[in-house]
């Protein structure tokens, strides 16, 4: 790994790079850089030749428990919008909280959230005590869940809005704005809804929300899709497994 200042001749700032469409910048953001004939001193070497992949690695770790941490409270929010419809909205002579089906949506999405947070607790906990290498299975296995977490619980948000969920006009639909939806079946099933919710507590989410749920939607992408985590946390837990029957033996 080496360090090359923008202003080294050779190197060109071409574009940032968006996330599902939107602006990355926010999070620190992505550049596509030229690079032509650059030269650098081997001074700005990190650590040294061929470890790169080892600094890299080092910082991965408590990268992802970062981006855990924000689907998390991504999340809540999008919980808490859906509780405020639910309360409200009216359908069939009574609010759409007494619905049986809504009531356990609202159920699930407090045990998905409340599951992802204890295990970002514990992930963070084993980070802290036995360093990034040792707690690998554990951050793989909430990069998977907590993505997928938020995602379905704006999804569910989305639904109790209805038409509205879908519109401009309200920060759920920015939220799924540019990535298909993870784990809905289309569009067409959002019915339409009239939108008697507070405009002052959602414009307050208008200006963040859609790069967010962009933010959860590429948790399951990058860095490794879910399914090459799946495949490691399986290893490693093989692994572990075996440790023991060992230990026993």
């Amino acid at each position: 790994m080496i360090l090359v200042p923008l202003d080294t001749p050779g190197v060109k700032m071409i574009r940032p790079l968006t996330v599902f469409g939107q602006d990355d910048a926010i999070h620190g953001g992505h550049f596509e850089i030229h690079f032509e004939n650059v030269c650098v001193p081997i001074s700005n070497i990190l650590l040294g030749e061929g470890r790169g992949f080892e600094i890299a690695q080092g910082r991965l770790g408590p990268g992802r428990l970062h981006h855990c941490m924000r689907a998390i409270g991504l999340a809540e929010t999008a919980l808490e919008l859906l509780c405020q419809r639910a309360a409200k909205r009216h359908t069939f002579g009574k609010k759409l909280y007494q619905h049986e089906v809504i009531a356990h949506w609202i159920a699930e999405c407090r045990i998905a959230i409340d599951q992802a947070r204890l295990l970002t607790l514990h992930a963070a906990h084993s980070l802290d005590v036995q360093g990034s290498r040792a707690a690998r299975k554990q951050i793989a296995m909430i990069k998977v869940v907590a993505g997928r977490m938020a995602c379905k619980v704006v999804d569910c948000a989305i639904q109790v809005y209805g038409g509205a969920g879908v519109s401009g006009d309200f920060p759920l639909a920015q939220m799924e704005q540019g990535p298909p939806c993870l784990l809905c079946q289309g569009r067409s099933r959002f019915t339409p809804g009239s939108d008697d919710v507070q405009q002052d507590i959602l414009s307050d989410w208008c200006g963040s929300s859609c790069c967010r749920y962009a933010y959860a939607r590429t948790l399951c992408l990058a860095d490794g899709p879910d399914e090459v985590h799946l495949s490691s946390i399986a290893l490693m837990e093989l692994r572990d497994q075996l440790r023991k029957v060992t230990a026993k033996l």
